[in-house]
């Protein structure tokens, strides 16, 4: 395949694959591992949500989240190795299934963000573990509207609450973290109404898992699987739950 991610939120071959063909991949993989200090994407440990769903003997065994933050690459690769999630589906909400094509949604105009469709056990991982997640490692919850080297409201951070009680843990966390200055600036991660989840093309799923040397997840994206074992080990899993063929 030779798709790379955009630079800057437009469908482009990236400068750092670019930098592959004259560097060679052994240069290449030195590079990253030299600069992996030094990427934008550092986790911040904060609490737990005062306020999470309720769990109990009849709590059903499945449940579905749809969150958003930044290229959908990162956040399917990070939830894929959370325990108690069953399946994580790279995908676009906040728009409209006609719109809900890559090129198009690269634009920036149908209203869509790159989102994930995570399904999961409440009674293994809840949702409110699912935010921690989110807000510590996944993306930072002060960029709006891009996160790291991708920008336009296709990268946008949001949530997608799918009932009430979703959205009353999601609106209370995120007031939580703000009045406990969790983060050095305002959170601009909103939670939006759900207007249905479409999934992304084939190329999109698993990416992560399947293109881990390649300088856009070197860089931007494996940090976040090594902070989400660092700071949550109890919820880290080694082996990815993947999206199989034809899912």
């Amino acid at each position: 395949m030779n798709f790379d991610k955009r630079i800057g939120g437009k469908p482009a071959r990236s400068r750092a694959a670019a930098l592959s063909l004259a560097l060679g991949c052994g240069a290449l993989a030195l590079l990253f591992a030299q600069r992996m200090a030094f990427s934008s994407e550092t986790a911040v440990v904060i609490a737990p949500p005062a306020l999470d769903e309720p769990v109990s003997a009849t709590t059903a065994h499945e449940e579905t989240a749809v969150f958003a933050g930044g290229c959908f690459w990162g956040v399917q690769g990070v939830f894929q190795h959370v325990r108690g999630v069953t399946r994580a589906v790279s995908g676009y909400s906040g728009g409209q299934r006609d719109t809900a094509q890559y090129e198009t949604v690269s634009g920036g105009e149908t209203g869509h963000a790159e989102s994930v469709q995570v399904t999961f056990d409440p009674t293994k991982v809840t949702y409110g573990q699912l935010l921690q997640v989110y807000f510590s490692v996944i993306q930072d919850p002060t960029q709006l509207n891009r996160q790291g080297p991708d920008s336009g409201t296709q990268y946008r951070s949001a949530v997608f609450p799918l009932n009430d009680t979703q959205r009353q843990v999601a609106q209370s966390y995120i007031t939580q973290l703000g009045k406990a200055h969790a983060f050095p600036a305002p959170i601009v991660t909103k939670t939006e109404p759900f207007k249905g989840f479409y999934p992304a093309e084939s190329y999109h799923q698993n990416y992560l898992t399947l293109h881990p040397d390649s300088a856009y997840i070197a860089f931007n994206d494996m940090p976040k699987i090594a902070n989400l074992k660092r700071l949550f080990p109890n919820l880290y899993r080694d082996k990815p739950v993947l999206v199989e063929a034809g899912q």
